[in-house]
């Protein structure tokens, strides 16, 4: 069985973030390849602000073009919308049953990950990678009954990239801090 890593976002836009943390989990962990799956929907952020999803995905596949084991996915293009996580992993389960999943989020996620539709099933049933994120987001072992359990697995040790999308679209429409 390969494992493969599903690392979902909206990837609006596509940064040296992403990037940076793709290289990085296929360098330091066990994954057999990486899908940088492009939401084309998510429940939890306003779909107007979104990019059409032909562009997000096209910018994706050109940014991790070169790097081993990582692709650009549009797995969830063809899936019912808003993307739910926990029902993307079960078509992914029917679709590819030599492959085991993990799914890749950053404490940002983690933090309103009870939030999600059916948490539970996913926390349950696959292996969670936590990326670190801004300091806001800070979750360790003991701070939340969300860490104490098994499947989540911390990378203490991945890089931390200071950007994101949304500055990225705070800094194009003029709209940031000098």
């Amino acid at each position: 069985m390969a494992q493969i890593g599903i690392y979902g976002g909206s990837f609006n836009p596509v940064h040296f973030g992403h990037v940076g943390l793709a290289r990085w989990v296929m360098e330091h962990t066990d994954l057999d390849e990486l899908w940088l799956m492009v939401s084309p929907s998510n429940p939890l952020k306003d779909a107007r602000i979104l990019a059409p999803e032909q562009e997000r995905l096209a910018a994706v596949r050109e940014a991790v073009q070169d790097i081993p084991g990582v692709k650009a996915c549009d797995f969830e293009f063809s899936l019912p919308r808003p993307s739910y996580t926990a029902n993307t992993l079960r078509a992914l389960q029917a679709a590819y049953p030599e492959h085991t999943f993990t799914l890749v989020i950053g404490e940002d996620n983690l933090a309103i990950f009870p939030q999600w539709r059916e948490y539970e099933y996913i926390l349950t049933n696959f292996r969670i990678f936590v990326y670190p994120r801004r300091g806001q987001f800070k979750i360790t072992n003991d701070q939340s009954p969300m860490t104490n359990r098994k499947n989540l697995i911390f990378l203490s040790e991945a890089p931390y990239f200071d950007i994101s999308s949304t500055e990225l679209r705070e800094r194009a429409r003029g709209n940031f801090l000098k």
